[in-house]
């Protein structure tokens, strides 16, 4: 599966721990990281700055949905459940 292009769910869901360029500190879960373009495309893709956590999450049916709103959901919730 590929990613859906514009959704940047993984990119606003999740809270992300390790530093990113322009966000020494990581990003807190619901934030739009700051390396999401206007198309919400990834500026790291392929960088090695990129944190291992962002490459890691590979698009999946279950965890994309049909839409970009299904796959926020399914991210917050996943957040929720593994923060703490």
């Amino acid at each position: 599966m590929d990613c859906r292009p514009g959704c940047a769910a993984c990119c606003i869901a999740p809270s992300i721990s390790s530093p990113i360029p322009g966000m020494p500190t990581g990003k807190p879960a619901g934030m739009r990281c700051i390396q999401l373009d206007a198309a919400n495309r990834c500026r790291l893709f392929g960088d090695p700055r990129r944190p291992a956590v962002c490459a890691s999450l590979q698009p999946a049916i279950d965890m994309c949905g049909d839409s970009a709103a299904q796959a926020m959901h399914f991210l917050a919730r996943l957040e929720i459940m593994t923060s703490g």
